[in-house]
Formats: structure tokens, sequence, C-alpha cells
């Protein structure tokens, strides 16, 4: 048996190769969990963020970008430059933005959403470093082409989402409900309170804004869509499927009318808010979501609302 001077030597060692081993694997959390603050556009301090949320964070940056460019021209007649260019990073202008003829009623509800765009856009790059404002293409051009793949048809005189309420209404109804199905897929991949957080504050606008969208549309349900003698509920139904067709993932998207038994609790064929069998949120990938809004159904070809793709880590690792 040892001497007691020896057995205290060997305990000594072990305790300090323990000690060791600890700072190693707190080093290499750190390393993880302590990365540089990620900082806005305006220097404001970011918390410290895993890089999996600093992705998810910045991934949605396109789509706020998206419904900021569009709802401020539509409302203002000017985009994100003229509000704070800042917030643009300097990236290119939008293409085909105009102000749109609108009632006095719906050009204050779009107004509003401009700015709770603004600030979505603010929120974001508060909290990680994100990106410039990728090239988009807003024209009523572009409108009318997802209108007229919507429908399979080609439709005379062409859609226009900037000529009245009706169609500005219409035009809506097709992004702010992709960010928010992209959201609520976000939440469980999120590791930090402060991240969940801020999606949940973003979620329950662009929610509310789906949810507003949605009613003036149900409002007018068997309103006939220009000269096309396509009621308005219709539409949506259409609108839904193609995004359900362009997500390959079954179906996460409904228009304001479905068929018996498909509504709330089997019940109604109102379905003025979209839902799963319980009535909860459909959730998308960033894959299904760039398909969709590429209008190409493949998160590897860009095109639709971003011509030349739409920018973070996440899209970019799609087109390489």
């Amino acid at each position: 048996m040892g001497s007691p001077a020896s057995t205290t030597a060997v305990a000594a060692v072990v305790v300090v190769v323990l000690l060791c081993g600890a700072s190693a694997r707190a080093q290499d959390m750190d390393k993880e969990w302590a990365r540089p603050p990620y900082r806005g556009f305006f220097g404001v301090p970011g918390s410290m963020l895993p890089q999996s949320d600093v992705d998810l964070l910045e991934f949605p940056l396109n789509l706020e970008y998206l419904e900021t460019e569009f709802f401020c021209w539509s409302a203002l007649g000017y985009g994100l430059d003229a509000i704070d260019a800042n917030l643009t990073g300097g990236g290119p202008p939008s293409i085909g933005g105009q102000s749109a003829s609108l009632t006095p009623f719906v050009r204050d509800v779009a107004t509003q959403f401009c700015y709770q765009e603004v600030g979505h856009l603010r929120a974001i790059k508060q909290t990680v470093r994100g990106f410039p404002r990728p090239l988009l293409d807003i024209s009523a051009a572009n409108f009318g082409k997802i209108i007229e793949q919507a429908l399979n048809a080609t439709l005379d005189p062409p859609f226009n989402p900037y000529e009245n309420s009706v169609n500005f209404l219409i035009a809506s109804y097709i992004i702010p409900y992709v960010g928010l199905t992209g959201y609520v897929g976000a939440n469980p991949k999120l590791l930090t309170p402060q991240a969940r957080k801020l999606l949940a504050g973003l979620l329950g606008v662009e929610s509310a804004q789906d949810a507003v969208i949605r009613t003036l549309l149900y409002e007018r349900g068997m309103t006939r869509v220009a000269s096309y003698g396509v009621g308005v509920a219709e539409v949506t139904a259409h609108i839904s499927d193609l995004r359900n067709a362009l997500g390959r993932r079954g179906v996460k998207d409904e228009g304001l009318v479905v068929a018996p038994g498909q509504g709330p609790e089997g019940v109604t064929v109102g379905n003025v808010i979209a839902g799963d069998h319980l009535s909860l949120a459909f959730d998308r990938t960033p894959e299904e979501i760039l398909g969709i809004v590429y209008g190409t159904g493949n998160p590897a070809q860009h095109g639709g609302f971003f011509p030349q793709g739409a920018d973070g880590r996440i899209a970019r690792g799609f087109l390489v």
C-alpha cells in the first residue's frame, strides 16, 4: 500500500486532469454558443446565437423584403429606399413597383402593413447581421404570370395587382401566408429563447396580416375578378393549389372555401383561416418556400419574385 504522500500526489494529478478536461469541454461549448456578437447595420449589439439560429432568422429576410416592397409601393408609391435606405443594405431597387389604385380603407390597411414590414426588417437586423435586399420582381407582369399559372389560363387583359383593391388583395394573398408557414416550420428548430421570442413576435403579426387579407377577400368571395368570369374565392383556391404543387409536400395551403368535410371540425365549408384538421397552422421548410416564391418548385432554380435568387446561407446553399 502506498504512502499517504504518494496517494495525495496521485489524487492531485487526477484533479488537474479532470479540471483540464472540463475546461476543454467548456471552451468547445464557447466556440459554438459564444460566437462573436452579430450586429445590425446600425451598430446595435446583437445577442450571441448559434449559427443555426442565425441562419433560420436570416432566411425570412427574403420574404420580409418582398412584403415591404410590395406593400409600400402599393400604398405609398415608393419603396424601402425612400423610407430608410440603410435597411436595404445597398441592395438593388425592386423591379416594377408602383402605386396601386386602392379605396381609402384598403390603402390605409396596406400602409399599416408597409410600416409593419419595415419594423420586421429592423427587428431581424438588430438580432442578426442579415444581408442586402436581393433583386425583387414585384411588377404587374410577374404577378400576372403567377395568376395565369394558378388558373392555368391566359388572361386578357393580364391580371394587374395595382389596378384596383380586389386585385391588390388577391396579390397580397400570395405573399404573407408563405412567410408565416416558414415561421411555424422554423420554430421547433431554434435553440435559444432570444431567437424563439423574435420569431414568435414576427409570426404573430404575419398571421394577423394574413387573417386580415383573407377576411377582406372572404367578404368579397363571390365578386368576379375583372372580366375573367372567376370569383375571388375560386381564385384563392387556385393560388393555394399552386403553392401546394410548388411546395411538393402535400396540402399545406387552402383557399377561402373548401370541400364539405374539410373545414374546421369538418363542419364548415367557409375557411377564412387556413389550418390543418385540428385548425393548427401549417408549416413549411425553406426548401418548400423557395420552390414557391421562385415559381419553379425547385429551390435550386431561381425565378419568380427572385430573378437572381434569394440570399442568406440557407438559400445560397441550394444554388451552389
